[in-house]
């Protein structure tokens, strides 16, 4: 009986140790069951954030993409207005060379104009002054001729 008693005070902890064991098991699963709803959340939550991430990250290639059609486009206009500008400039710079051209040639002409006319008045001053010394030349000799007539009469 004594070993039926220590028996049943065994078997008693025993059952005890079992109440608390299976009370520490069924914690520990809701304890689990917790922690695999708490993964099963994060999960959803990391495949939100990794959709997010996915859509953020093209959203991202599509600027970059857009900046840098943006950048060529202006690179290419910007390299257009230059070859534009560089043109006029030639087509300036040769009107600038051709009008210089004319200028000179326009002020030979003129130099040219100016010494033929300074030659022309030159000799005309020459051709009018020999006819004044031709002129006072007739007027003296008419002049004889009246005090020679005038003499003889």
């Amino acid at each position: 009986q004594e070993e039926k008693k220590h028996l049943t005070l065994k078997v008693e902890e025993l059952e005890r140790k079992l109440e608390t064991t299976s009370a520490q098991n069924i914690e520990f699963l809701q304890v689990i069951a917790k922690r695999e709803e708490s993964i099963h959340q994060c999960q959803l939550r990391l495949e939100e954030k990794t959709r997010e991430c996915s859509s953020l990250a093209r959203q991202l290639e599509m600027a970059i993409e857009d900046a840098k059609r943006q950048v060529e486009q202006t690179r290419e206009r910007a390299t257009s207005r230059e070859r534009a500008a560089q043109s006029k400039m030639l087509d300036l710079e040769t009107q600038l060379s051709r009008n210089k051209t004319e200028l000179n040639q326009l002020r030979r002409s003129k130099e040219d104009a100016e010494r033929r006319y300074e030659s022309r008045l030159q000799d005309l001053k020459d051709r009018l002054e020999q006819s004044e010394s031709t002129n006072r030349s007739m007027q003296n000799y008419v002049q004889f001729l009246k005090s020679s007539y005038a003499n003889v009469f």
